[in-house]
């Protein structure tokens, strides 16, 4: 759900002896859209029974579950290095424990159709973090007036100049504050993980697993054991660990392996679509002008944040590693990159 791997995943999908997988990447790539755009539905089922840590936990556990599944199909190895897993542990906080507790925090208080549309919001998180942390990150005009436009957006949203009437301003930052933990962590992925020499898979599911073990310490202290399961909630839960984090991951691997993360990446723009739908839909919330009208607006900038300077003065996504819509976590270094 946020999001995926600030590098391109090489290597970690079984392709076919054509470089291709047996299902065709568009279909691949609408029922990832799917799966993270209904996360936020099952964060607000699941929440309606258990606690926010509560949901969290289960959905890391279960997330964990098909990560490790898929290690042992392909006999792949957890990360080895007391330094690599002391990086993978922040990594684990900032990139899932904490972004997955906010947003369940904040779907007590907001519509999932706002929490979805404030995890657009990273890509314009991450390229203002990036100015100021990736001194190769340099800004164009147009990523500037892309920032401008998605903040924008924002606002439309909120629908700011009717003074914030009617919403949460609590659980709104909360969300926000999700969406803006998934850039800082990407940059200390890049920062502390690239080039490691660990593949994907391993380094994520070592991340999901350390992010299970924050959220197994901290739920004891923090909410009582339910005295009852109800089963709605708790297949929610499931279904937003085992699709929306484990399988949603290795979905992603695969898009980004055989179209790259620059089309891969477009997922972002298709998810707070498809979480308003969802939400309007399936658990009948309301829904105003503003909120489809700053979407739109918060997608542009988002769009425009991403554009990079190519060789010659064409703008593209260039160097595919410091692509922002790309995040589990995991991170090798492109021997092609530029450092």
């Amino acid at each position: 759900m946020s999001s995926a791997a600030a590098t391109r995943a090489a290597t970690d999908t079984p392709v076919t002896p054509h470089g291709r997988t047996a299902l065709d990447w568009r279909i691949r790539f609408g029922a990832l859209s799917l799966i993270w755009g209904f996360s936020f539905l099952l964060i607000k089922v699941g929440t309606e029974a258990y606690a926010p840590f509560q949901v969290t936990l289960g959905r890391l556990v279960f997330g964990t579950a098909v990560l490790a599944a898929a290690m042992a199909v392909k006999r792949d190895r957890l990360p080895r290095g007391t330094r690599t897993w002391g990086h993978l542990a922040v990594a684990a906080l900032l990139l899932n424990a904490l972004p997955f507790s906010l947003f369940a925090y904040s779907e007590l208080t907001i519509p999932s159709t706002l929490a979805g549309i404030c995890n657009a919001t990273s890509p314009l998180w991450g390229m203002a973090l990036s100015l100021v942390a990736l001194s190769d990150d340099r800004p164009t005009r147009r990523r500037v007036a892309g920032l401008g436009i998605g903040f924008l957006g924002v606002l439309t949203v909120l629908g700011a100049w009717q003074g914030f009437h009617g919403l949460d301003v609590t659980g709104t930052a909360m969300a926000l504050l999700a969406s803006l933990s998934y850039p800082v962590g990407w940059i200390y992925v890049r920062r502390t993980l690239a080039g490691t020499g660990h593949s994907h898979l391993s380094l994520t599911g070592a991340q999901l697993f350390l992010a299970t073990v924050q959220l197994a310490v901290l739920t004891p202290l923090f909410t009582t054991l339910p005295s009852r399961f109800p089963l709605l909630p708790l297949l929610a839960v499931a279904a937003l660990g085992a699709l929306g984090t484990g399988l949603a991951v290795l979905l992603q691997y695969g898009l980004v392996a055989e179209v790259g993360p620059t089309t891969a990446q477009m997922v972002t723009y298709f998810i707070p679509v498809i979480a308003t739908a969802a939400g309007v839909a399936v658990l009948g919330e309301s829904l105003t002008w503003t909120t489809p009208v700053g979407a739109v607006i918060v997608l542009a900038g988002a769009a425009l944040t991403q554009a990079r300077s190519r060789p010659g003065g064409r703008t593209g996504h260039g160097d595919r590693s410091r692509d922002w819509g790309l995040s589990f976590g995991s991170a090798r270094r492109d021997p092609n990159e530029r450092s």
